[in-house]
This record gives structure tokens, sequence and C-alpha cells, in this order.
């Protein structure tokens, strides 16, 4: 006896396997995103999926920043659940992208959820932003502001000192 048609259709079509995270070292991340190109989709954008607090610290010139997961209020890490979302939009499916974060392990996972959203175009920069600068690649970093110094109030005299 023949097996029911659903037997037959889950035997015969494989899960499709998850792509493969390719991973560039941050000089050829650098190369790539200096790359001229005449398609503006062909240009190598850098994605930031550090949070907001450490891309204030420093970050690439030219970088768009939309973090993987956020620092809780109990300094737990959480995933960001409108990240692919945001993603899409500020870039289409077909743009290049690269991903970076703090060592390369939040973009790298920021590649996997990308690529299964349809993504075709995203590879992980390894090392991250720590490489990037220990390579000493061009980075922006935040103007110190010197702390804003007031006066101490002028006293205001009593009336026995006007007396003297």
């Amino acid at each position: 006896m023949a097996p029911p048609p659903e037997e037959i259709r889950s035997e015969s079509v494989p899960a499709p396997a998850p792509a493969e995270v390719v991973t560039v070292d941050v000089l050829t991340a650098s190369e790539l995103k200096q790359q001229p190109q005449e398609d503006e989709k062909q240009v190598w954008k850098y994605l930031d999926v550090r949070t907001e607090e450490e891309m204030a610290k420093g970050h690439l010139h030219n970088s768009l920043n939309v973090p993987y997961m956020f620092v809780t209020p109990q300094g737990t890490r959480e995933k960001n659940r409108l990240f692919v979302e945001q993603v899409a939009s500020l870039f289409t499916t077909d743009q290049h992208i690269l991903i970076g974060c703090q060592s390369g392990k939040r973009s790298e996972l920021a590649c996997v959820d990308l690529q299964a959203a349809g993504f075709m175009n995203v590879k992980n920069v390894g090392g991250g932003y720590i490489a990037w600068v220990q390579n000493g690649l061009p980075v922006v970093e935040p103007v110190p502001t010197p702390p804003t110094t007031t006066a101490p109030p002028t006293p205001t005299p009593t009336p026995a000192e006007f007396a003297t």
C-alpha cells in the first residue's frame, strides 16, 4: 500500500538550509567600503548593530545604526524585535551591507536574521569595531565637551556688613 500523500511530500522536500554567513576581516571591509561604484546598490554601506551608547563612544564615518540588542534596566541584553523591519526601512534586500558590532558576534547573528528575511548581500565584519580601531582604520570619535562651570554665587551682603 502506498503512503499517504503528506508523507511523500515531507520526505521529498528537504527543509532549506540556512544561508552561510560570509565574514570578512576589517581590512577587506575597509576596502569594500571605499570602492566607488556606478550603481548605488553596489556600494557597500556599513550598518553598525551596537547599542546607541556604544555608537556614541565612536563609530565608522557614514555608518548607520540599528541596534540588534538593547540593554535592559536590569543590565541584561534583549534582542531588538523590530531589527529586521528597521533595517528594511533603510536598505533594500539587494543592497550591499557590511554588518559590524563591537567584536563580531552580534553582527553575525544580525546577518543570519537578515539573510532569513531575504537580504542577499550582507557580510559580517569579523572582529568588529575593536579590530577596526586596533588596525588603525579611521573612526569618528565624539568631541569631548568641557564640563560646564558656573561661577559661585556672589554673596549678598547682610545689613551688618554695610555698617562696618
